[in-house]
């Protein structure tokens, strides 16, 4: 059985197991509860009344949480001509196309978070989904990484853009700030993270739609919440 820090057992122990708590007081005690030596990220878990097995039950998207995410995001973009000089305008570490693929082909080069990439750069970027796909790498139009409007794009991830997609059991994980984040800025980042989850409901879900949410830091333990979002 693994051994638990001293640590860890005394931030579990700050957290009553059964007990749902107010957002705000989940938010007080996540950042008690936060347990690295260095500034660990704040997590949200939803788990949800879905059938994945459903196309339409099948959640990705992406939203720009409004106090950010405390990283620095390092984006590279797939683009040519007027597009690449608007993505670097508008900030992108990276941009350039059949010889940044080439560069991550051969030389197995990630120094990257997120790729954008136009529409018509897609039937290069094929080759690569083998690679990029297990790394959450490969671009998508339902999170706005392929898109014409690489100038929002770049400027959305740079100010906070966190993507989420529903795992196999219905669940859905999405990074909400730091721990160093005041709890006034997680609350808000938490808000509007629920609060985006519940507006994309399909309308074929029956019944109780949100079944549990919880939040937690890293190496830290999980604290429920209470759902009342849509109130």
């Amino acid at each position: 059985m693994k051994k638990r820090s001293k640590k860890y057992c005394e931030a579990v122990s700050k957290v009553e197991k059964n007990k749902v708590y107010s957002k705000e007081e989940a938010v007080k005690l996540v950042k008690e509860t936060s347990t690295s030596s260095f500034d660990g990220s704040i997590e949200v878990a939803m788990r949800l009344n879905l059938d994945t097995k459903k196309a339409d039950q099948q959640l990705r998207g992406a939203i720009v949480l409004p106090k950010g995410t405390g990283k620095t995001k390092k984006v590279l973009v797939i683009a040519r001509g007027p597009k690449a000089t608007e993505a670097k305008d508008a900030g992108a570490d990276y941009v350039g196309d059949v010889d940044m693929l080439e560069k991550i082909e051969k030389e197995n080069w990630f120094d990257f978070d997120t790729m954008i990439a136009t529409p018509d750069m897609m039937p290069l970027l094929g080759k690569l989904g083998k690679v990029l796909g297990p790394k959450g790498l490969m671009p998508n139009p339902k999170t706005g990484t392929v898109t014409m409007d690489v100038a929002k794009a770049v400027e959305e991830v740079k100010a906070g853009r966190v993507e989420y997609r529903t795992d196999s059991f219905g669940n859905i994980h999405g990074i909400i700030g730091k721990a160093s984040f005041s709890e006034e800025d997680l609350l808000a980042n938490l808000n509007a993270f629920v609060e985006q989850i519940i507006k994309i409901k399909p309308a074929t879900v029956k019944g109780e739609y949100v079944k549990n949410i919880s939040i937690s830091s890293t190496m830290g333990p999980g604290i429920k919440v209470e759902n009342n979002f849509d109130k």
